[in-house]
């Protein structure tokens, strides 16, 4: 048996290409075009909106880079919230499914930047702030846990609400 999808081979044993090479059930996740095209079209957003707030809020010199910092909190916030919620209404399938990869993968994993971070985290190292960079650096890997943590409390705080309302939980 082959390890690459086109020679692999689906339960019954017959070659998956020759079932149907674009049914989406029959490939992984990471090779359906839908799936590439949700997680591009995120890429789109999530990139654009942190390109806005980087230049309403630029960083000079040894600054706080205060725009990089409050994307990468927020953004895993709002990861956080984003699978707590999905995770509560249902299996990762279908409009779920979706909903994570475009919002999740390509709308957050774009709008956050580890790379920026690190980037700043060695400039301000490299131009004689190493204490502003050690703390930038703790501050948003703690934050951010911290951030993703919090969203999912609120999206599980939701969720019970919502089933509350609905009758579904006492």
């Amino acid at each position: 048996m082959r390890t690459s999808w086109r020679g692999s081979r689906n339960r019954s044993g017959s070659d998956i290409a020759d079932i149907d090479p674009d049914a989406p059930a029959d490939r992984p996740l990471h090779l359906q075009f839908g799936a590439i095209a949700l997680v591009f079209l995120g890429g789109i957003c999530g990139t654009g909106l942190r390109y806005v707030i980087e230049e309403a809020f630029p960083t000079f010199g040894t600054g706080w880079p205060w725009a990089t910092f409050a994307i990468n909190i927020s953004g895993a916030f709002v990861l956080g919230g984003l699978l707590g919620f999905l995770a509560l209404v249902g299996p990762d399938d279908g409009w779920r499914r979706n909903v994570r990869v475009f919002a999740g993968t390509g709308l957050c994993g774009a709008f956050t930047t580890y790379s920026t971070f690190a980037l700043e985290t060695t400039q301000l190292g490299h131009h004689g702030a190493p204490g502003v960079a050690i703390a930038y650096a703790v501050l948003s890997v703690v934050l951010g846990v911290l951030g993703a943590w919090a969203g999912i409390v609120v999206a599980g705080a939701a969720g019970r609400r919502n089933a509350v309302r609905r009758g579904g939980v006492s």
